[in-house]
């Protein structure tokens, strides 16, 4: 279990160091900010366990290459490409300054960069939100699916899955209805449609680049053993994480201002949801836990449409992590209670 963990243990030590270092040269103190960057990392866990879970489900199909690459170049993506670069770059398209301005921002000003980056959340809820709509529609209307969890849902769900296009639809129809009845302005209703349709191009495009390992003379079996396997199933990673991490930046200014103590902390919590997928991998976890796969997706469907609604409506973000984690939580139950009716009937 260390050799899983090792790396994050790692990095927390060198974020609290980093933190010790900023809190001492700063008017924060540095209690406070070992307080901060510990709570912002637990947070980041929290938020994105049913992450690792969906994860996991995908890493273990890859080789050993891909995987080697997503706990290495994806973790540089997911700590400075998501937690600190994609912020910056959002601020700055708002804002129309250059990113070194925004930088400043940044660190000088930090009440007016989360102000715009605040005014940006319903285009970036929009994208994220649709994005993992798709990933649960996919999971629940896969007619390929033989384990269910909740029978009287996922049966019929799984045999409307016949409709290859189901899952888009639903999504699509769900986005109009959203940005329809929402009490929100012209200007952010457009603004929800276009990057709620960005979201579900993405989800098609990325889910669709297994049709490039498609043999003519083997057909549909090679597709199905290489699907999400090596740079599909790496891209496919990335904007998931992506699509947690966007909710995980924009609660993190609910806790503080200060963007070095939130980017410390989010690296943090990336690192450990990285870690807990390889461990999840490794442990054979998915095959001893059949549900817990099933309680992760419910946990993304969940924070799909809390990921919407919070265009208009606050969500505090400790509903948003106990959702998924009663989820999981519940799941795991269920396996548990499956496994000791298949020991009581041998």
């Amino acid at each position: 279990m260390f050799q899983d963990f090792k790396y994050s243990i790692l990095v927390t030590i060198l974020c609290v160091g980093l933190a010790i270092w900023w809190g001492a040269t700063t008017s924060m103190g540095i209690a406070t900010a070992i307080f901060l960057v510990l709570v912002l990392g637990i947070m980041e866990v929290s938020l994105s366990f049913d992450n690792a879970v969906v994860n996991a489900s995908v890493l273990k199909e890859m080789d050993e290459k891909w995987q080697k690459l997503f706990l290495t170049v994806g973790i540089l993506i997911a700590v400075f490409g998501m937690r600190l670069v994609f912020p910056i770059v959002i601020v700055a398209i708002a804002t129309g300054l250059g990113t070194i301005d925004v930088m400043s921002m940044a660190l000088n000003n930090p009440e007016e960069y989360s102000r715009h980056l605040m005014e940006s959340h319903a285009g970036i809820a929009a994208f994220g939100g649709m994005f993992l709509l798709l990933v649960f529609l996919s999971f629940m209307f896969d007619n390929e699916k033989d384990v269910h969890w909740i029978h009287a849902i996922e049966e019929r769900m799984s045999a409307m899955g016949k409709l290859d296009v189901i899952s888009v639809l639903l999504a699509l129809i769900a986005l109009f209805l959203l940005q329809e009845f929402l009490p929100i302005s012209d200007e952010t209703r457009l603004t929800v449609l276009v990057a709620g349709l960005a979201g579900v191009v993405l989800y098609i495009a990325v889910s669709s680049l297994d049709v490039f390992f498609e043999d003519e003379a083997e057909g549909e079996a090679v597709v199905k053993s290489v699907k999400r396997n090596g740079l599909a199933g790496f891209l496919y990673l990335e904007v998931l994480d992506a699509s947690f991490s966007f909710d995980g930046v924009i609660g993190a200014f609910a806790i503080t201002k200060d963007v070095v103590i939130i980017m410390l902390g989010l690296a943090i919590g990336a690192m450990f949801v990285r870690s807990l997928t390889v461990h999840l991998v490794h442990k054979g976890t998915l095959d001893e836990y059949i549900y817990l796969e099933h309680g992760a997706h419910y946990g993304i469907g969940a924070l799909a449409f809390i990921m919407l609604f919070s265009i208009h409506y606050h969500i505090p973000e400790v509903i948003t992590g106990l959702i998924g984690v009663t989820f999981i939580v519940l799941s795991i139950v269920s396996s548990l209670r499956h496994k000791k009716k298949l020991l009581a009937a041998a």
